[in-house]
């Protein structure tokens, strides 16, 4: 939250303008990041599976999301073929298996995170 509320401070008194717009963006591009982890992870592209939680995680980490972000670098270093931490070599197939447990994960905390942001901003706006 204090990531977020830091984002909040930024919005002019009257309205949550400037951060709702962020939020906006930054839900597409979650959204079209988790479309090209798919495609990434039907190829097998480990590397491209790892660039892509790279992206996904800093762009939480902006807004405050944090199991997101979490989960993300763990999708990053597994795509590195390391383990979830980055700090041992884990091998292609296992690899593969871990990120095909953790993107239903990592899809569902954002489900929960959008949620909870559209209920704030939609709650500010009445």
């Amino acid at each position: 939250m204090n990531t977020f509320d830091q984002l909040l401070d930024m919005d002019d008194e009257e309205d949550h303008e400037f951060s709702y717009s962020i939020v906006l963006n930054y839900f597409e591009q979650a959204e079209q990041t988790f479309t090209d982890m798919d495609a990434a992870l039907e190829k097998k592209d480990l590397s491209e599976l790892s660039r892509l939680g790279h992206f996904l995680k800093g762009s939480s980490a902006a807004i405050g999301l944090k199991k997101v972000k979490a989960t993300c670098e763990k999708i990053q270093n597994i795509g590195n073929k390391q383990d979830e931490v980055g700090s041992a070599s884990i091998e292609e197939e296992e690899a593969l298996e871990k990120i095909t447990k953790l993107l239903p994960q990592v899809k569902a905390e954002y489900k929960e995170a959008e949620e909870y942001l559209k209920s704030f901003y939609d709650q500010d706006t009445r």
